[in-house]
């Protein structure tokens, strides 16, 4: 795959701020091109059988593994094509205006950099349960989406704890786009991906990123109906097993 072109990205990631949102969200709709996202899809889809994991409706890949209690146990590096483009520019893109690139998303994260994927494929009418990513992982989530749009629904808990059902923001989260969580987002509230074929209700109202968006000129129907949906996670995993730090070699992936 070629370097990738930083021309089109923003100058900083507060200048995709999603201001809607109380805490750092950000949103950049056309973070990869149409090429890199074919490149990656194809990539995804010849990866070995033995890296999916089949769900109920969905199947997944953890790259490059599972998590055993809260720890990585293969400390081997990330394939080049989840790389690149992705970290690259992740790590190009400084946080404020006048920031260096240093100061990126990951700066202050224990390993400068994601250091695992996990890569989720939604067919329609298939979601995920509200829920928390945990404390396994530093307090920023990195998603890019391909091939389809979807929306992403944060919630809140209620005084006693009982998720309260309705969603306090939607995201939309069209094809080649980046989202990042970050802080309060990732800790005080819940996500999930209602299981549904069609978003409805989609408007400059409902959509904390409209403003933010590709072309919402594509959702002024109000619908958005969707095909199969790829997702890349990128996280920090906080512990690195040093079991995995000595046999990681076994564990190697292609």
């Amino acid at each position: 795959m070629d370097a990738p072109s930083l021309s089109h990205l923003p100058a900083s990631l507060d200048a995709n701020r999603i201001h809607a949102l109380p805490a750092a969200a950000y949103y950049i709709a056309d973070f990869i091109s149409e090429e890199e996202e074919k490149a990656i899809l194809q990539k995804v889809e010849t990866a070995p059988k033995a890296r999916w994991r089949q769900l109920t409706h969905r199947r997944l890949q953890t790259w490059p593994s599972d998590l055993v209690k809260d720890t990585l146990l293969d400390a081997q590096p990330l394939p080049a094509w989840l790389e690149t483009p992705v970290v690259s520019r992740l790590l190009s893109i400084p946080l404020s205006d006048g920031d260096e690139p240093k100061t990126h998303v990951f700066a202050n994260s224990p390993h400068g950099r994601p250091n695992h994927v996990l890569i989720n494929e939604y067919p329609p009418n298939t979601g995920i349960m509200p829920h928390k990513d945990g404390s396994a992982y530093y307090p920023v989530v990195c998603t890019v989406s391909l091939g389809s749009s979807l929306c992403l629904n944060l919630y809140k808990s209620k005084e006693d704890g009982a998720l309260d059902p309705a969603p306090l923001w939607r995201i939309l989260q069209e094809p080649r786009s980046l989202l990042i969580t970050t802080g309060g987002i990732y800790s005080d509230y819940l996500h999930g991906i209602e299981p549904i074929s069609t978003d409805v209700d989609i408007s400059e109202r409902t959509i904390a990123n409209w403003s933010l968006l590709r072309s919402p000129s594509d959702f002024q129907g109000g619908r958005n109906e969707r095909q199969i949906r790829t997702s890349l996670t990128y996280r920090d995993v906080l512990r690195i097993s040093k079991l995995g730090n000595k046999l990681g070699p076994l564990f190697k992936r292609t």
